[in-house]
């Protein structure tokens, strides 16, 4: 335990170190330009609760099966096109006939329930009847079903990107902090994301279904002899997971304004370098890598270019992986004799 504790805070030294060295970039580089930093920084931060939130679920999954739910993007995407959907139901998004922060929550909530119920269809489905195969059949289930979600929802709704851009009046009002600009709708994000995760912190940590997951992510077989209904343990947690993963495709919607049907991909490449990055399996770690990846991504774009930028952030990863590959919260695995 204390050797683990040393590693995590080992890791995170080198991570503050970094971040003291970009600091100094800062200064040297850009003439001392704080309000280009603190900017980028605000947009990290909002780019990296969107990604924490798709890496708890791939975290989530993992930590009960030892899974990688490879189709974790496209419930993402699917919970973008929900919101999207329901904002034009509600006369949006140029004429929206309900309150602004109503129609958000009522985007929020419809994309999480069917996201959720979406979550459970895949795990009933798709890993279900592959629990006991080879782990290398229930990874090509979760390719097989990540493209199915996404040509599904080509057929269903075209190519065309959508664009929430008009919503995005409630981005043009927000606060000033000295020469930064932080748009309401950012702070809604952040906020959101912020609460989800305390959420989901508590109900890990307090409730019964908590303890039953923590108990079936660590010994399965276990749990079962102990009474415990791990199948609806499981589908809990991927409900749950893919809860989240809509409120982040909406939360993206929301601030970035255009969402098409490969948009799933990439994020969820990222989520799941965020996953990787932080410890997979363990919730913390999920949370400070999807903040570090929405940060790398959001200097990297700031101070080099748009087209560095997914190279650094999986290079990061790369980093990670060569010097902690437990993560930088994660735990070694135990190897049993």
């Amino acid at each position: 335990m204390r050797q683990n504790a040393s590693g995590a805070l080992t890791s995170l030294a080198i991570v503050a170190a970094a971040f003291a060295a970009l600091l100094v970039y800062v200064v040297v580089k850009t003439d001392g330009d704080w309000a280009l930093f603190f900017q980028l920084s605000v947009n990290g931060v909002t780019l990296g609760s969107v990604y924490a939130l798709i890496a708890l679920g791939y975290s989530m999954v993992y930590g009960i099966l030892k899974l990688l739910n490879f189709a974790h993007g496209d419930v993402y995407m699917v919970g973008a096109f929900v919101g999207f959907g329901v904002l034009t139901i509600f006369g949006g998004p140029l004429n929206p006939t309900l309150p602004v922060w109503l129609l958000v929550v009522t985007m929020l909530t419809v994309a999480m329930v069917a996201c959720g119920g979406l979550g459970v269809l895949i795990e009933r489905f798709a890993y279900r009847p592959l629990r006991d195969a080879p782990r290398i059949a229930p990874l090509i289930s979760a390719l097989g079903v990540s493209f199915f979600l996404q040509n599904s929802m080509l057929l269903l709704v075209g190519a065309d990107f959508r664009d929430y851009n008009p919503f995005d009046l409630i981005g043009l009002e927000g606060v000033d902090v000295g020469p930064v600009f932080i748009s309401r709708i950012r702070i809604i994000v952040v906020a959101t994301a912020i609460a989800l995760m305390i959420v989901l912190t508590l109900l890990v940590a307090r409730t019964r279904i908590g303890k039953a997951m923590r108990a079936t992510s660590f010994d399965r077989e276990a749990a079962m002899m102990m009474g415990i209904d791990t199948d609806r343990v499981i589908a809990a947690t991927f409900f749950i997971g893919s809860a989240l993963a809509g409120a982040a495709g909406v939360m993206f919607g929301l601030v970035f304004s255009q969402i098409f049907h490969f948009m799933g991909f990439l994020a969820g490449l990222k989520g799941f370098t965020a996953a990787v990055v932080g410890g997979i399996g363990s919730i913390p770690g999920a949370m400070l890598g999807g903040l570090l990846v929405g940060l790398t991504e959001a200097y990297a774009t700031g101070y080099a270019s748009g087209n560095w930028a997914d190279l650094i952030v999986f290079s990061l990863l790369v980093l990670v992986m060569l010097f902690r590959p437990s993560g930088l919260l994660g735990t070694p695995a135990i190897q049993k004799v």
